[in-house]
């Protein structure tokens, strides 16, 4: 092994180790939360993800790419030569202008594309600003999702109509929309990356509707990959396990941040740096050419299928 790889790998190694394990500080945030009043910020890539050229000269949109799970993949496309548009609420813009600052200093398009997904309207307009802005589309990745826990919300009793309506909106229906909308402009060796959760193989009774919703986001993946196979179009997933983003401390009760991911066999939750790779590779024209209605999980050691 070359001093310069063992380098990279001791200090990421290093950097592994300096996570918290067990949990965060106690902390809440109202919906849908932002990066930037997190404690600690999360670890996107910023100083850690070294592109290959794995993705250079594709087109990617990306549903809740201003922060998390988004940010991180749009960093690693970026770094992997793509040019991409985020797609994001408009309370999120700051966290939205700071992605694309990193997605523009790596010398490639960044688009930012307010709007809540839930309306179906929004969702083909999203996509038709994405393709006239990156003259085109090569690559979707379905991200945004919801869930409320915060407070009395949890299974049957905490059943909140307009909770329940919002998740199957944005973690279903947008998806279906989304998908419909950017087929149309997607060639052979395009690629759909739904993100699903652990929670679609190990439901939790607090996440009632949002483990049914990505229960479905499984089947739905299978489904597209079945349907648009003929067309070489891969459509595939990526089940997170706990992963430390603004959604946490958006949705749950503070105190609960104080053992997030503690469960897992790894004792700690995960970073969005951890979870880009497997969107580069499902991604990649080349790398995944054959890889098509697979669920991949990146979950700390639990269960995936």
């Amino acid at each position: 092994m070359s001093n310069d790889i063992e380098s990279t790998v001791a200090k990421h190694a290093a950097e592994l180790a300096s996570q918290p394990e067990g949990g965060f500080p106690a902390q809440e945030q109202a919906p849908p939360g932002l990066t930037s009043k997190m404690d600690p910020v999360p670890d996107h890539g910023e100083e850690s993800y070294e592109g290959h050229g794995k993705l250079q000269g594709l087109r990617a949109l990306i549903t809740g790419g201003d922060s998390g799970i988004g940010r991180a993949v749009a960093i690693a496309f970026a770094r992997e030569g793509a040019d991409v548009a985020i797609a994001h609420l408009p309370e999120e813009q700051s966290d939205a202008d700071d992605t694309l600052e990193f997605v523009r200093k790596e010398g490639v398009k960044g688009f930012s594309i307010p709007g809540d997904l839930q309306d179906t309207d929004t969702c083909a307009r999203t996509v038709e600003q994405a393709v006239e802005s990156l003259g085109g589309l090569d690559i979707l990745v379905n991200n945004a999702a919801y869930h409320f826990t915060r407070g009395d919300a949890g299974g049957l009793e905490g059943l909140k109509q307009e909770n329940v309506s919002r998740v199957l909106r944005l973690n279903i229906e947008a998806i279906l929309w989304l998908t419909k909308a950017a087929v149309p402009h997607l060639g052979k060796g395009s690629s759909i990356i739904n993100t699903s959760s652990i929670q679609s193989f190990e439901p939790s009774g607090r996440l009632l509707e949002y483990a049914a919703t990505k229960a479905a986001v499984n089947n739905l993946t299978v489904n597209l990959a079945e349907e648009l196979g003929p067309k070489g179009i891969r459509v595939n997933a990526v089940a997170p396990g706990p992963i430390w983003t603004p959604l946490q401390p958006a949705t749950r009760d503070g105190e609960e941040m104080k053992k997030f991911g503690a469960d897992t066999p790894l004792g700690r939750a995960g970073q969005p740096a951890e979870l880009a790779p497997a969107y580069v590779f499902l991604a990649s024209p080349r790398d995944a050419s054959y890889v098509s209605g697979t669920i991949i999980g990146v979950t700390g050691g639990k269960a995936a299928w």
